[in-house]
């Protein structure tokens, strides 16, 4: 189809987007709605796309860096290995996309919401998330190093083996959430509520990181006997 015909339906369909293609768009009109766009690999870095709403959109290994991203939409969209580093995402909100092993390295993600998404893998190493916000999303082996979940309730929320260094959890509610194996080192947890929480794979060391924090007996037995103590 002509670049020419894309404008004349509020919603871009079905059309594979190069850089040029995005760019006119964006020239046309600074919000669009992409519904089945086919965006993979192609070079977006440093576009301004706010308010751009993604549909079902193929953004696998899409390079986003730089760009300026808040208030965009991201709806069943699936984005394997795409590159947000350094890009500006405050406000975003993904609904059931799935993003595994993106970077969002440096990234501005002030008041995003996840809902429903896979970010297993992803790296929000030296991200800014204040506020940010996760809800039945898997973050199996990501990386969130310092992020703070403080006063948050987290509801099926998978942190299996992620990377939680120095995060903080302070007065966080956990439901159906899993810490399994997760690196916990210099996280605080006073006033957290860890009883909806799967704990197991915790070392010595991490038991302590839980001063202050409330677990169920159940979990208490667990956790000694995953230390090799004998309860009786």
């Amino acid at each position: 189809m002509p670049m020419d015909d894309l404008f004349s339906d509020r919603a871009i369909r079905d059309q594979p987007l190069a850089r040029a293609d995005v760019e006119r768009l964006r020239a046309a009109s600074p919000h669009q709605h992409l519904v089945d766009c086919d965006l993979e690999e192609a070079d977006l870095s440093g576009l301004d796309l706010s308010g751009w709403t993604f549909e079902r959109c193929s953004l696998r290994r899409t390079d986003l860096s730089g760009a300026k991203l808040e208030e965009t939409q991201w709806l069943s969209c699936r984005g394997a290995f795409a590159q947000f580093t350094g890009a500006q995402l405050g406000e975003a909100r993904f609904t059931a996309s799935d993003f595994n092993n993106c970077v969002l390295r440096r990234a501005v993600l002030t008041a995003a919401k996840f809902e429903r998404c896979k970010l297993t893998g992803a790296d929000l190493s030296d991200a800014r998330t204040i506020d940010i916000r996760f809800e039945e999303t898997l973050l199996i082996n990501a990386r969130l190093p310092g992020i703070s979940f403080r006063k948050q309730r987290l509801v099926k929320v998978d942190l299996s083996q992620a990377d939680l260094r120095e995060g903080d959890f302070r007065a966080t509610q956990f439901e159906d959430c899993s810490l399994r194996d997760a690196n916990m080192t210099g996280s605080r947890f006073d006033d957290a509520d860890l009883r909806g929480a799967d704990l197991g794979g915790l070392r010595l060391f991490d038991a302590t990181l839980f001063r202050g924090a409330t677990i169920s007996r159940e979990q208490a037995g667990q956790l000694l006997g995953e230390l090799g103590l004998k309860v009786r």
